[in-house]
């Protein structure tokens, strides 16, 4: 099969000491790509060492790795077969260098996994082979290294494919090939071994063809980070590296978070005829039809691609400081070429790439891997790593320092583009003849939202209903938003999705602080799971009915309470796979920070719980004359 001649680049990971280098060496010298006296001049300084030919010292390159015969730094090495070209990159296998590893692994798009036939799989190796799969690289090839050493004995072989083979396809990650290797005397590495006449499968460089290079980024979403701003006699440059896409002369762009549009009026290049268009990997200026306001950080797309925007997001994370990272932990994240402050709102779950195993905790320590859910003190433009490589992955640090490197997810999180988007234009804002003061006179109270949040079955709606009552016949003005109720006519066209979720509760907020701005006391009963939410309808709210208008009432109960009580048997289909997006199951709940009120339903009866919520009503929204 012809193919163009393509750069692969392609990670070598694996255990300190089970021969990555001294597999690139060898790669490196049956290619045909060592630089003119290059293997003479190692040959040599062998012998005058006294030692014998090591093949690692052809790509080792500080001479801190030949003194401690450890690889410290990543290397790049260019090779190429008669099919395709390829940059091999030699990443650390020390566990002090893993930081080193993750950059390296990060830039492949394959990678070669190699396991110590006489050691067997070690606890580096499942951790690299952990980091691949975070990574998200599919491409793996394993080799049984050092086959030699244990005098090419195929059960011992086999055990060792077995091992590996077992924790990988744990992962999700199917290898495409596996072979048994001696990097050192060559045995099937560029050529067959009659050792191994068992073996009938490829060479490593008859596999390494096989393997193709990834999508041409030029295929993906437009995604240009700004990097600068320039002004040039009487123009404004923005500049930037196309990370995907193809950016071209007219084109109708966005920038996010800002969602600031215009034209491209022209692509800018040194000394040369502006083209008409630039591409992934090309570093551009470009101009503007209008003078708008543009900052580094900003994302530029086509409008009908664009990232999402989101405050809130899960990262896969490896932390690679000593100190743990923790619940409530501030750090400098650095996404493409934005800096922005973000803190750690949760962890879901440690896991232990040793055995997969996962562990619930507040603290993530030393090199190992974590979902965690981070927050950022304002929106962000995302794109979740499984769509976009590029562009979805981040560094943490702190004190200038990288401590953690990970990869974004979305799941059960909402594109919150749509709901802070304002289409509406021509707009007046027509006042009142009726006072806000005259409205507490007459009904002698204020008007407000008492704003209930909790799981399903935390006891929301009962709650509401008991004070709806209650406070109607203290002559209070007051009316239950609920969400089946709304659900049927309002917002019928949305389903539950994180999205329509999100706007379902950005429609009962609008549609809130308008009772509230009438003099009414609205009850809302809405899981409203997300902190964007609900700080979107106190905002609501107060912009209409003054400040303090608003209170959020966290309805505390937790999940085995909820599930256990189960009135609509939501949970029970929940589990049973016939609910998917069900919020405390397979959709996220995040916990009011600092509620108005706390009402616990799994320990207070609902006698209790009512008198508790009137209580605060009467001495919040009463008229005090």
């Amino acid at each position: 099969m012809s193919r163009q001649r393509e750069c692969l680049p392609i990670v070598i990971v694996g255990h300190v000491d089970h021969g990555k280098s001294t597999l690139v060496g060898r790669l490196f010298h049956d290619t045909g790509s060592l630089p003119e006296g290059r293997y003479e001049a190692i040959r040599k300084m062998c012998a005058r060492r006294g030692m014998p030919f090591e093949w690692a010292f052809l790509t080792d390159a500080l001479q801190g790795e030949r003194d401690q015969a450890v690889t410290i730094d990543t290397a790049h090495i260019w090779f190429k077969t008669e099919k395709c070209d390829y940059v091999l990159i030699d990443a650390p296998g020390h566990k002090e260098f893993l930081r080193n590893m993750v950059t390296g692994a990060a830039q492949a798009d394959a990678a070669l996994l190699l396991v110590d036939a006489e050691e067997g799989v070690r606890e580096q190796s499942r951790r690299h082979g952990y980091l691949l799969h975070l990574l998200g690289i599919a491409q793996v090839m394993v080799l049984v290294n050092k086959i030699d050493r244990i005098d090419y004995d195929r059960e011992r072989i086999r055990a060792v494919e077995a091992e590996m083979l077992a924790y990988l396809n744990e992962l999700g990650v199917v290898p495409r090939f596996v072979i048994p290797v001696s990097a050192r005397g060559g045995d099937n590495v560029a050529e067959h071994s009659h050792a191994t006449a068992w073996y009938d499968g490829p060479t490593v460089l008859e596999a390494l063809d096989h393997f193709e290079p990834a999508p041409q980024t030029t295929d993906l979403p437009l995604r240009l980070p700004i990097q600068d701003v320039y002004k040039f006699d009487d123009r404004r440059i923005l500049a930037g590296r196309i990370e995907t896409g193809v950016l071209c002369k007219g084109d109708r762009v966005i920038f996010s978070p800002s969602n600031k549009t215009a034209h491209v009026a022209s692509i800018e290049v040194w000394a040369a005829q502006p083209p008409l268009e630039s591409r992934a990997g090309d570093s551009v200026g470009f101009t503007l039809d209008e003078p708008l306001f543009v900052e580094r950080g900003e994302i530029l797309s086509h409008l009908d691609v664009p990232p999402l925007e989101s405050d809130v997001f899960r990262g896969r994370v490896f932390w690679l400081d000593a100190k743990p990272l923790a619940v409530g932990s501030h750090y400098t994240m650095k996404l493409n070429t934005s800096e922005v402050d973000v803190a750690v709102q949760s962890v879901e779950r440690v896991v232990d790439s040793s055995d997969l195993s996962a562990t619930a905790s507040d603290a993530v320590p030393e090199n190992a891997v974590a979902e965690v859910v981070l927050r950022a003190d304002r929106l962000l433009a995302l794109d979740p790593h499984a769509q976009c490589r590029p562009t979805g992955r981040f560094v943490l640090v702190d004190d200038y320092r990288i401590v953690g490197g990970g990869i974004i997810s979305m799941e059960g999180y909402p594109d919150q583009r749509a709901l802070v988007s304002v289409k509406s234009t021509n707009i007046t804002e027509v006042g009142h003849a009726v006072a806000a003061d005259e409205r507490t006179e007459q009904n002698r109270h204020r008007g407000g939202v008492i704003w209930l949040t909790g799981l399903s079955g935390s006891g929301k709606s009962t709650l509401a209903q008991a004070c709806e009552r209650e406070l109607f016949r203290r002559g209070y003005q007051v009316y239950v938003l609920d969400g089946d109720n709304v659900r049927a006519g309002l917002n019928a066209n949305l389903g539950f999705s994180p999205e329509d979720r999100a706007e379902n509760i950005r429609r009962v907020g609008e549609s809130a602080a308008l009772f509230a701005d009438a003099g009414m006391l609205v009850i809302t009963a809405f899981i409203s799971p997300y902190v964007a939410d609900r700080v979107r309808a106190r905002a609501a709210t107060e912009r209409l009915a003054g400040a303090g208008a608003f209170h959020e009432v966290f309805v505390n109960a937790d999940l085995e309470t909820c599930e256990g009580r189960d009135p609509k048997g939501l949970y029970a289909r929940a589990r049973a796979g016939q609910i998917t997006e069900f919020t405390g199951v397979s959709a996220p709940y995040e916990t009011p920070e600092a509620p108005d009120l706390v009402i616990d339903t799994a320990e207070g009866d609902i006698t209790a719980c009512v008198a508790a919520l009137l209580d605060h009503v009467e001495r919040t929204f009463a008229r005090r004359d």
